[in-house]
């Protein structure tokens, strides 16, 4: 299959701008990142997304948007000139601001009114963004905290590869454990583990130099080679090696 040059070789950043700026300290419990994305493309142009366990509130295209996590990979058409301004909230975090389980919105779009109401902040910069989010702050949840800490375990220490290591770590059954994650990430332990694994991965495309496949794959406490890549396309929607011409 032919590929779009435009996607190879980082050359994406002449044509797009991505900036991220960090909460205050008053939201830095709720939010993980506000983050903004300017394009500029003659012709369309096929931009892959990699999910993360974050629900994101994003502001774009006339229209302001809940994203509920997403379970794979997804596509968005970029043309012309135009972009988007979203927050980004931390991993677990979300389930107070809709009181319900964050799997609802699990691979779903839902309008931004639906959760906050209709008086959405017109002007998308940080601070208009923040004062409007410091209205909208939920009551205090000690689950938000325990959900966040099974997250970050995950994230920074590559020793859980296994959903009973991170049960047992935090001192949960494996049903609390499904439940706390339903409830709170709105994805399952397992697929957040193989996340953040294959994050990894990436990490190591972006570095440079040559990959071995195998050892990598048994570093992240695969059995075998051939799971590895499967994991991988499933997430990403293309081999690790086909992947790595992005960088």
């Amino acid at each position: 299959m032919e590929r779009d040059v435009r996607e190879l070789r980082s050359a994406w950043t002449r044509y797009q701008r991505h900036t991220f700026h960090g909460p205050s300290p008053a939201l830095a419990p709720w939010v993980e990142r506000y983050w903004e994305a300017r394009w500029n493309y003659d012709e369309p142009y096929r931009q892959k997304i990699v999910p993360y366990p974050n629900v994101h509130l994003s502001f774009g295209g006339g229209r302001a948007d809940v994203n509920g996590v997403c379970s794979g990979y997804q596509i968005k058409v970029l043309e012309g000139r135009d972009h988007v301004f979203g927050v980004a909230f931390r991993p677990g975090c979300f389930r107070p601001f809709i009181r319900a389980s964050v799997s609802t919105l699990t691979d779903r779009v839902v309008p931004a009114t639906e959760v906050f109401g209709p008086d959405l902040p017109m002007t998308l910069d940080v601070p208009t963004v923040e004062a409007f989010l410091l209205k909208h702050l939920p009551d205090d949840d000690p689950r938000v905290r325990q959900a966040v800490a099974a997250v970050e375990l995950i994230a920074t220490d590559k020793a859980v590869t296994r959903v009973e290591r991170l049960a047992s770590e935090l001192g949960l059954s494996m049903r609390g454990l499904q439940r706390l994650f339903a409830e709170y990430v709105g994805i399952g332990p397992k697929w957040v583990i193989r996340r953040y694994r294959l994050h990894e991965v990436t990490a190591r495309m972006a570095a440079g130099g040559a990959i071995d496949w195998a050892a990598l794959a048994a570093d992240l406490g695969y059995a075998d080679q051939g799971h590895f890549i499967r994991d991988f396309k499933s997430m990403f929607g293309e081999p690790p090696t086909w992947y790595a011409q992005r960088y």
